[in-house]
């Protein structure tokens, strides 16, 4: 624990020295404007937090029953209320609080601020000195759990903070799937939500991270992601925003350090009303025969702007990545700017490329679907639809359906 204690001290003096340091993207918030709440009662079953609670965590993707899930963490505000594991997993599976985890195992030193550096700006400098736990997965080694993990981030009270340290790890030729749904109570209008998570994929192991979004209008995001995969691991990352956002800010990052890594980012992002995405992913190719892909859509409508970024970068040969961003602007009023970025360094043998692409939806397959008989717009929101639809490889079914849904019942909404 002295270990552990001297780390902690180092780093709250780092964090200490970058609170009010800027990010390089996004809009500066003042953090000052958000309180921490306090603490709430553990339950025994979700359906103990009431039908607006369960309504919402429902809206990305977690299930209640949980009856399809190897195990969920539910964290009400600032503190876990709900860690349940099916009986079948222990012994393959851990699933705690990442603050517990920090207690329980010395060796957490090796992964704590090792990925990200405490002091990249401001928000991970608050997540350091005003961290609301946050969840540790760990699959043990060799252990395939593909049955999806859920965990919910979940925030009640209006002008919140809630500020996670999530830390990841699949040893050596494990699997792991992990849901994470992250949403708000209808009565909170503004807070804010800084999810650090930092990954950690081993030796031929896979890791498949799903995402759902749901926020506010008034609300903002600060998401920082790194993961870093060792020989032959692959890693899967799918993302999904469909709702309003104040502002958010992410530019998640792989690490492939180990020979054959693979990675690809995929990412639906849905811009409505006067939401500032700001949203990319960086792929860093470190060692020969690593594959990276970055697959993003996004739709820009009402008076939405969205920066959508992507880099790629080659430091050794034998490296392959691409790009693909493309976006349909609906309004006149949004913005939708795509920023593709390749970089080769020292690495003549790297193969990297791009396709970015912005336009409207073709008039002629508007009229296509209205010749057959379908009113406008609800030829729109089924062209719309079908944009978004990406197969994000290694979801299952069901959740396949109930993103499927969600599109449907959020492009008909939003037209």
């Amino acid at each position: 624990m002295r270990q552990v204690q001297r780390l902690i001290e180092e780093l709250n003096k780092k964090a200490k020295e970058a609170q009010f340091k800027q990010a390089p993207y996004g809009p500066d918030l003042d953090l000052s404007a958000f309180f921490l709440p306090p603490e709430r009662e553990a339950v025994d079953s979700l359906e103990e937090l009431g039908e607006e609670v369960v309504s919402r965590a429902l809206e990305v993707g977690i299930e209640t029953r949980e009856e399809r899930r190897a195990g969920t963490y539910f964290q009400l505000d600032r503190a876990p209320i709900y860690k349940k594991m099916q009986e079948f997993y222990k012994g393959k599976l851990e699933m705690m609080s990442s603050e517990e985890a920090l207690r329980k195992y010395d060796w957490m030193v090796d992964y704590w601020w090792k990925a990200i550096p405490v002091d990249t700006d401001k928000y991970t400098a608050t997540a350091q000195l005003l961290q609301t736990h946050g969840y540790f997965l760990r699959a043990l080694p060799g252990e395939r759990i593909e049955t999806p993990v859920q965990a919910c981030l979940f925030i009640s009270e209006d002008r919140a903070m809630q500020s996670v340290h999530n830390v990841v790890i699949v040893e050596e030729g494990g699997e792991l799937n992990v849901l994470t749904g992250c949403t708000i109570s209808p009565k909170v209008r503004s807070g804010i939500h800084i999810g650090i998570s930092e990954f950690y994929v081993k030796r031929g192991a896979t890791l498949i991270f799903t995402m759902i979004h749901n926020w506010g209008e008034e609300f903002e995001v600060r998401p920082r992601t790194v993961v870093v995969l060792e020989e032959g691991a692959t890693f899967v990352s799918n993302y999904i925003l469909l709702r309003p956002v104040k502002s958010l800010q992410a530019y998640p990052t792989a690490i492939l350090r180990g020979e054959g890594a693979r990675v690809t980012f995929n990412s639906i992002i849905y811009g409505r009303g006067k939401s500032l995405i700001d949203m990319g992913s960086r792929i860093i190719l470190e060692a020969p025969h690593t594959r990276g892909e970055s697959i993003a859509r996004s739709i820009g409508s009402d008076e939405s702007k969205l920066y959508m970024r992507g880099q790629l970068v080659g430091r050794a040969n034998e490296t392959k990545g691409h790009l693909d961003c493309r976006g349909i602007l609906l309004s006149p009023k949004a913005l939708i700017e795509a920023i593709p970025e390749l970089v080769a360094e020292k690495a003549p043998l790297s193969d990297l490329s791009h396709e970015a692409a912005i336009g409207p939806i073709a008039e002629e397959a508007v009229e296509y679907l209205m010749a057959r008989g379908v009113k406008r717009d609800e030829a729109i929101s089924i062209i719309t639809r079908g944009f978004l639809s990406l197969k994000m490889p290694g979801l299952p079914k069901f959740l396949e359906r109930e993103i499927d849904r969600a599109l449907q019942l959020t492009t008909a909404e939003a037209l």
